[in-house]
């Protein structure tokens, strides 16, 4: 089995879900995987440490500082025992001191210690799930490349129904699975360039002209396409998102700036998508210094096209398999097809950001894969969730046309 071997550290947070964890625990030692438990104060009020102890055949860990560790460095141990570590339940207090970065207990402790992957399987009463913090604080851990598996819906321990209830044992032993699991790479070998985010065009040194573009959706592309195998250069406009792991990131500016960094790089690419919200104008003057307020009522600032780049990048004799995004607020295919058509290019992805539950700043998203001869609609869905099954279908299209 997939999780044969592996080496997993639990931590576990208070939460009534905790009566769930000795049976998980069992479950993934039948599977052959090695368990260790960490328990927080808040977890041994809901179960004793003597459960987990006997189920995992380990002893368990609760102290941060423990004498009977080697050198006194417990976590440190732990730390780098782990192939994951998985929180479950992770309660709302927990993913809070997670998303800022504490370590004032053993578990928040090995969290920041490891170098193993972190999966968090949220459990709380629907309305702290759905508090803009929660959402906050889950969103961040994402944008780190935590794992949040789960919750479910349904009715919960005080009563109310709703989101919040932690996955059941026998879906998270799935999950694990499905992370040990061998990944196909269909994108070996393959060198990809992606761009991603806003661009800004300056008006003078303190003002500039932008869009609402996060840089989610390429950053998650990136992480996607890395793991299929790819050898992955992403050009990102200004975000506030960790670059994915074995990604080679540049930064940009302007339009002009991405123009010129995707074209010095471009003829060692086999695809090329992108992704970042590029503007479409520019200021045609910028001021070299800060524009002053005046007693006229209006200012006309004159712009000039930028580059294209995507067209561009479609036009060159040796072109690179090219995909491009088509974000509108209304037609939607109409002009993803116009797009597809008029800049050659072999693949759009188009999405409505109209609505406010997805795309631009969301951590979710929807789109239409336009293709000549073919379209796939790819419903809403987490970001991250979104951008493997784009990578895939884009790897099958990919070596279908080479």
């Amino acid at each position: 089995m997939s999780v044969a071997g592996k080496r997993i550290v639990i931590g576990m947070s208070g939460g009534i879900a905790a009566y769930k964890v000795p049976e998980l625990v069992r479950r993934l030692k039948e599977r052959g995987a090695e368990i260790k438990v960490i328990m927080t104060a808040s977890a041994e009020a809901f179960i004793t440490p003597l459960t987990l102890q006997a189920v995992s055949g380990e002893p368990v860990s609760d102290a941060l500082l423990d004498p009977a560790a080697e050198a006194g460095m417990g976590h440190i141990e732990l730390a780098k025992w782990a192939d994951l570590l998985l929180i479950v339940p992770a309660s709302a207090n927990t993913l809070a001191r997670l998303a800022a970065g504490m370590a004032d207990d053993l578990l928040t402790t090995v969290a920041l210690a490891t170098a193993a992957p972190l999966a968090v399987a949220p459990a709380m009463n629907q309305q702290m799930y759905r508090h803009a913090a929660t959402q906050a604080n889950l969103a961040t851990l994402r944008d780190r490349g935590a794992y949040i598996w789960g919750p479910a819906q349904g009715e919960q321990a005080c009563g109310d129904v709703g989101p919040g209830r932690m996955l059941e044992p026998m879906a998270l032993v799935a999950n694990v699975e499905q992370h040990f699991a061998p990944k196909a790479q269909p994108l070996a070998g393959v060198k990809l360039m992606l761009t991603a985010g806003p661009t800004r065009e300056a008006l003078d040194p303190v003002r500039y002209i932008s869009n609402h573009s996060s840089g989610k959706m390429g950053f998650a592309l990136a992480a996607a396409a890395r793991a299929l195998g790819a050898e992955v250069t992403l050009v990102s406009g200004p975000v506030h998102l960790a670059t994915p792991a074995s990604v080679h990131r540049i930064d940009v500016e302007s339009a002009q700036n991405m123009f010129d960094t995707v074209m010095a790089g471009i003829a060692e690419q086999n695809i090329f998508i992108a992704c970042a919200a590029v503007a479409d104008y520019s200021p045609k003057m910028v001021a070299s210094h800060k524009i002053k307020k005046t007693h006229a009522d209006n200012m006309v600032v004159e712009l000039a096209k930028n580059p294209d780049i995507v067209a561009t990048v479609a036009a060159l004799p040796q072109k690179p398999f090219t995909i491009g995004f088509a974000a509108e607020t209304q037609e939607v295919e109409k002009y993803a097809l116009d797009k597809l058509t008029r800049k050659n290019l072999d693949m759009i992805a188009a999405n409505d950001v109209s609505s406010s539950d997805r795309g631009f700043n969301s951590d979710q998203n929807a789109l239409t894969l336009f293709w000549p001869g073919g379209q796939h609609r790819l419903p809403l869905a987490d970001k991250t969730a979104l951008a493997e099954q784009l990578l895939t279908l884009i790897a099958k299209r990919y070596h279908d046309i080479h």
